[in-house]
């Protein structure tokens, strides 16, 4: 059984800064995929980035309107991952979720937190 929590949102002007983290329960995985998710106001709910790990190394995946201005990076020790978020546009104003996949599958979800940025 897998908990997450995220933290870090809030409110933010147009080309500034936020880093937003998940933190999991339990014990650390020794390999797997966590991704972070995004929901705007009357919008589908969209991929973000991805990072996964494993045997091979680590490797990370953005979605091509994040790309450059997002990193992802993950703390083993703490059980965290981290997305910041840098150069922010209004058009990113969304809840953002962490999520944990199982498989092929995102399974574990978080509650979200609200990320806003204004003009």
């Amino acid at each position: 059984q897998v908990h997450l929590v995220e933290s870090g949102g809030g409110l933010v002007q147009a080309g500034g800064s936020l880093r937003l983290s998940c933190a999991v329960s339990g014990r650390t995985f020794s390999s797997g995929t966590m991704g972070w998710f995004r929901q705007a106001p009357g919008k589908e709910h969209d991929f973000v980035a991805e990072i996964s790990w494993g045997w091979s190394g680590t490797s990370t995946r953005y979605v091509d309107s994040v790309k450059g201005r997002f990193t992802l990076s993950r703390d083993n020790a703490k059980n965290t991952v981290y997305l910041q978020m840098d150069s922010l546009k209004p058009e990113d104003t969304a809840v953002y979720f962490c999520a944990v996949a199982k498989g092929e599958t995102y399974e574990y979800w978080g509650q979200g937190t609200q990320v806003t940025v204004s003009s």
